[in-house]
């Protein structure tokens, strides 16, 4: 077999798959080394397994308002094990699909971990590879902090492996991650506690939205406690307890994840021998246009420490194989009005810069209109059963161009996308108010905002 060619990615998650599959499209010869089944993070231990468990936590809700619209109906129990095989089932059919896909335009599929010989050369067991241009694109990996017993708790690629739901769960950290499995692991049965260092959730999104998911989460029965730094946990018999830096203990939980960040996956690859830089954390540093300090060798996606986003991984991957081989010199990502969504209890979606980011960097040049309401999903609902849907817009000077986009509630995931692309390409706010609504949405109230 020829072990040369056109471009070697080193990592076959969304982003890596994209790049190489990009780049055979345009006839070049390509190459993709991955030790772990395909598809990365994302497939396998990440976005597509937690959005089924989002949506199975998303059944436990509408089943409850069911009522509430003359439906007789009485949850007796929840199969974890039934939705746990099925879920893996449809991981595994995916993973089968993406070396097809690969297969399909004879992109070379070598299983096992690489390492840098130098710049042009990558081993894998003993083998050696060489491509005129090489991309990293081997993501990241949670972090476990390093305390006395942290390995007696799991982390969020663990979470995926748990044969039962736990039904006493201690989950550390505010970040979307947390917030996230803690909505979904509430509405099926667990008893939560969300233990945070400081007084807020997802501390680096708009105030509106984490004042209002703190809110709806200790609605929903998920104990918040606030000010907590880990120091130690230890097992007694089948129960875990947590002990903090100010001797206060917690528990006993049956489990505990680590919720606590994540950190690139550079470190076992050998860079020195291609002299390729790392930061501090190790994230590997590039360009605009996903360039190391080596001028064939390029990085994407979660490594980089660039918007950890599957969508941002992708776009990078593909636009960097059209510069690289669809003769597009100037293709590259823009890192900017990224949309993202956090799959927590109800979904946020958001756009664009934070009031806070705002008022920052314009002072009072911006201005802001925000709405709260209960959706009609709720009109038949107790008052004390109803989820309010809170949206914020943020514009900028006498043209009200819209720079920021926020919004927790039932559907926020879905309406987001398509005010992303408005945002991207610089509405305004008269634009939004000249669109006709559609009625009667919650998205409506995003063009009519007074």
């Amino acid at each position: 077999m020829n072990n040369n060619y056109d471009l070697i990615v080193m990592g076959g998650g969304s982003g890596g798959l994209a790049c190489a599959q990009r780049a055979a499209e345009y006839g070049a010869t390509v190459a993709v080394i991955e030790h772990a089944p395909l598809g990365g993070t994302c497939v396998n231990v990440g976005c597509v397994p937690k959005k089924i468990m989002w949506y199975a936590a998303h059944q436990a809700s509408q089943i409850n308002l069911a009522g509430d619209y003359g439906f007789n109906v009485t949850v007796q129990s929840h199969n974890w094990a039934q939705l746990k095989k099925r879920r893996d089932a449809y991981i595994e059919r995916l993973n089968d699909i993406y070396e097809r896909n690969l297969k399909n335009r004879n992109i070379h599929i070598i299983n096992g971990s690489a390492k840098f010989k130098n710049k042009t050369i990558i081993t894998v067991d003993n083998i050696d590879y060489a491509a005129k241009r090489i991309v990293i694109a081997t993501g990241g990996r949670p972090i476990v902090p390093q305390l006395e017993g942290s390995t007696l708790g799991t982390d969020s690629d663990g979470f995926f492996s748990l044969p039962e739901c736990p039904p006493r769960v201690a989950i550390i950290g505010s970040g979307y991650i947390a917030v996230e499995f803690a909505g979904l692991l509430s509405a099926l049965g667990s008893k939560v506690s969300l233990l945070i260092r400081k007084e807020s959730l997802l501390r680096s999104f708009d105030a509106m939205l984490s004042e209002n998911l703190k809110n709806a989460l200790i609605h929903q029965g998920v104990s918040i406690i606030e000010k907590v730094i880990p120091n130690s946990l230890d097992k007694r018999g089948d129960d875990c307890f947590l002990t903090a830096e100010n001797k206060q203990q917690y528990g006993p939980f049956d489990k505990v994840i680590w919720a606590v960040g994540r950190a690139p996956n550079s470190t076992d690859l050998n860079l020195s021998a291609a002299a390729v830089l790392t930061d501090e954390n190790d994230f590997i540093p590039v360009d605009k246009y996903q360039q190391t300090n080596i001028e064939n060798i390029f990085a994407i996606g979660d490594v980089t420490g660039k918007e950890a986003l599957t969508p941002v991984a992708i776009a990078a991957g593909r636009r960097l194989s059209d510069r690289l081989f669809g003769n597009m010199s100037e293709r590259y990502l823009e890192y900017h009005t990224i949309p993202t969504v956090v799959f927590s209890h109800p979904p946020i979606g958001t756009v664009g810069l934070t009031e806070a980011q705002a008022r920052e960097e314009h002072g009072d040049k911006i201005t802001i209109y925000t709405s709260s309401f209960n959706p009609m999903l709720y009109a038949l609902s107790d008052e004390i059963d109803k989820v309010p849907t809170t949206m914020k817009l943020i514009t900028l000077g006498e043209e009200q161009k819209v720079i920021g986009c926020h919004i927790i509630g039932d559907g926020a995931d879905e309406m987001l996308q398509g005010f992303a692309v408005a945002i991207r390409k610089g509405v305004t706010k008269q634009d939004l108010d000249d669109t006709i609504a559609i009625h009667p949405t919650s998205a409506e109230e995003l063009v009519t905002m007074r």
